[in-house]
Formats: C-alpha cells, structure tokens, sequence
C-alpha cells in the first residue's frame, strides 16, 4: 500500500512497503530542473547535482561514498527538465544512516569554491562528450527545433559560457531559491516502514523554513512550420532524430500515446523496426520515443541511417507515419502492443529503485499518486480507434522537425526539405 504524509514545513513523504524484498530504494526528489533557468545560470541545476557529492555539513565526500557503498548499497543522482533526485539503493537495515546522507547532501552541501572551480572543468568535458556523440547531440539539435529561445531547447549541463561564468554565489542561491521543503519529495520502495520512516525525515529536516516554489518559464506550444536542422559532421553513419509536439503528462490521450509509440517504434515487433531495418536494411537502429512534460510533450523517431541511404530511409519513415494515420491497426497488432505496454509497467515495477522513480516522480511532478491499478486500468480502456484518432492528431506533415548529425550534403538536405513538406 502507498503512503504519504505531509510535514508542517510542506516536505512529502511517500513510501511503498514491498515486503518481500530486502533492499530499500530511497530518493530525495526536488521540483526543479533545467527548464527553470534563466540563460545566465543555464546548467545550475545540473551543476547542483554534481556538487551534492563533495561535501554536506555532515559528510564529507569520501565519506558520502563510503557509507553506502561500504555496505553494499548504490549511490546516484539525475537531473531533468522538470526535477532533480538523489538516490540509493541499500539493505535495508541500513536506512537511517542513508537518508541521513541523502538529506543532508541535497539540503546542505557546502557547495565549496574549488569544488566549483574543480567541477566545473569536468561538466565542461561533459558538454564536449556529449557534443562530440552524434546520437545525443542530433536530440539537442531537435530540442532546440521543438522549443526555440526556451530553457526546453537547450542542453540540461548549460553551455560553455554558461558553465564557465558560473560562481559559487550564483549556485548558493539557485538552491536557495529552489531547495525548500515545499519543493521536496523523500520517496522509499522495498522494506520500509512507514512510520518510522517518517519519523526519521521529521527530525532531519522539520527545522528548515517551507519556502515555496518559484515559476518556470511556460512552454510555447504554437504550431510552426516544418524545418529540416543538419550539424555537418565527417563520419560514417547519419544520425536523424524526427520530432512534432506531443501531450503534456497529464493529458488524457497520454497512455494512447504511449501505446502508439510501442506500435510504431517501441521493440523489434514494431512498424518501424520491421520496415526500415529488417525489410529494407535501411537503418542500424530505428525506434521511437515520447517526452511528456507538466505543460508540453514531444514525439519522436530516431535512427542511425545508412549515408548513402539517408532520402530513402527518411522517406520509408514519413509513409509509416502516414499510413497510420490512415489506416487502422490490426487487430491482432493492437493486442499485442497492449500486453506489451502492459507487461513493460509490471516488469518495471517490480524493482525497488525503478518503482521509487516512478512514485517519487509522480508526487513531484503531480502531488498525487499514480497507482499501478490506475495505469492498468487506463491501458485497459484504450480501443483500437483511439490509436487511429491519436495518430491523425500527432502524426501530422506540418508539425515535423527533422534534425540531422553527418556528412550531409545540400542536395541532401534540399531533398530531405520537400519530403517533410518545409515551406517554400
């Protein structure tokens, strides 16, 4: 059974008894990511997230470490468009101790000025990785295409000028700004007991001040025309990223959505996979994906294509799309994509950190639980006409945005242009 409680202060605690399991999954979740920064501090959060490690009022860095993984636990943390966790996976017995380190490393890191200076050079060599990696780098290139001007559009670890500028002042007050109680999720999966649990999160943090959550900037969500955005790029294999607006999380067709995606690109069953890899070789890797935000969402293709057969490959891609728009799914199709979809949930949640995950970022994002009942429940009701109807809204030649990462050619990208439909 899910629990939750509420401090004085406005912290939540969630947590989830899995009581056949002995390990414990923790996360300390707080509603702020990349999409909350201004163009100055681009990266903040991201920054934040590294600092947390170095040192707390309580830890120092190697002790952080240590303590967990000297008993056998895991110890991580990610940063999002929208939140930023840290996490550990633990024996259980060992729970105090960890959400001990945990608290205390995202609400009171010492955020030190060499540690500034000393992590900086490294989320600097971050942003040059990821750059230098043609399939991550195609997805930046399409998110700036998706969101243009907006935080949404831009890389999570900020920009070189960004990073680069960035003092430890500027980062003392980003998490002051953001850090707040009101703005805190303590989220645990596997063998906990509420109560006690609750109580342990009481003592560390009900001292703390509530604060409230400050704003992120709204998306844009205005149609705009097609566009076709290439980075030239001497290597082997083109990399494409095909993209249109989605739904946002909380939208009713988000679960139609999702089900359209496994039909289309989700496994080696799907449409996609089937038609540009295995019939015609068109592709090493195809497949599909879905972003869905508090205010915004996107759908997209991705692939490694063959240089040579980039025109073609794009080509077959936009006909999928199209003659599911078109045409209904087979019935046979449709029920095997559902018990897919189905079974993916189910298989999931059976480990204590991904079901962390999945229920501190629902309270995060959404101050409600979103039950495995519910989400079967909502599968369940999706009909194979909603898939047509989903797709007819989605799935729409004016609403694309292609990007692309490799040794493209201008006839290429003119070719490529008409195929997507861009204007004149």
């Amino acid at each position: 059974m899910y629990q939750k409680n509420v401090l004085d202060n406005g912290a939540r605690i969630v947590t989830y008894d899995m009581k056949e399991r002995e390990s414990l999954s923790i996360g300390v979740w707080v509603g702020v990511g990349g999409r909350y920064e201004e163009d100055r501090v681009k990266g903040a959060a991201h920054f934040l997230e590294h600092l947390a490690f170095k040192g707390s009022a309580k830890y120092s860095c190697e002790e952080i470490k240590g303590r967990i993984e000297g008993v056998g636990g895991s110890l991580n943390a990610f940063t999002a468009e929208e939140q930023t966790c840290y996490y550990a996976k633990i024996p259980a017995r060992y729970v105090d101790s960890t959400l001990d380190i945990l608290l205390d490393i995202a609400l009171e890191p010492l955020l030190k000025k060499k540690d500034v200076e000393r992590e900086r050079t490294v989320i600097l060599e971050e942003i040059k990785m990821y750059k230098d990696l043609p399939q991550y780098y195609v997805v930046d290139l399409l998110e700036g295409m998706m969101w243009p001007g907006h935080p949404l559009g831009k890389n999570l670890a900020g920009t070189p000028e960004s990073v680069g500028q960035m003092s430890a002042r500027d980062l003392k007050t980003f998490h002051q700004d953001f850090y707040v109680p009101t703005n805190v999720v303590v989220a645990a999966c596997g063998k906990v007991q509420h109560k006690r649990f609750v109580d342990v999160v009481r003592k560390k943090i009900s001292a703390f001040r509530p604060g409230r959550k400050l704003p992120c900037l709204v998306a844009d969500n205005r149609q705009r025309p097609a566009a076709v955005l290439s980075s030239l790029r001497p290597i082997e294999q083109m990399h494409m990223a095909l993209g249109m607006p989605g739904y946002h999380d909380d939208h009713p067709d988000k679960y139609v959505l999702n089900m359209l995606h496994v039909i289309l690109g989700g496994n080696m069953s799907s449409r996609l996979f089937n038609e540009v890899r295995e019939r015609r070789g068109l592709a090493y890797s195809i497949s599909t994906s879905v972003k869905a935000l508090s205010d915004t969402g996107m759908f997209m293709v991705r692939a490694g294509v063959d240089n040579s057969k980039l025109e073609q490959a794009v080509e077959v891609t936009l006909k999928e799309l199209d003659k599911i728009r078109r045409r209904s799914v087979f019935e046979t199709e449709f029920k095997r994509a559902k018990d897919y979809y189905k079974g993916q949930v189910l298989i999931g949640l059976e480990d204590t950190l991904d079901h962390m995950i999945w229920l501190g970022e629902s309270v995060c994002a959404h101050d409600r639980i979103r039950t495995l009942d519910e989400t079967m429940s909502k599968i369940n009701k999706i009909r194979i006409e909603d898939i047509s109807r989903v797709a007819k809204d989605v799935l729409r030649a004016s609403r694309y945005n292609l990007s692309l990462v490799g040794p493209i050619s201008d006839e290429q990208k003119k070719a490529l242009a008409r195929l997507i439909g861009c204007p004149e």
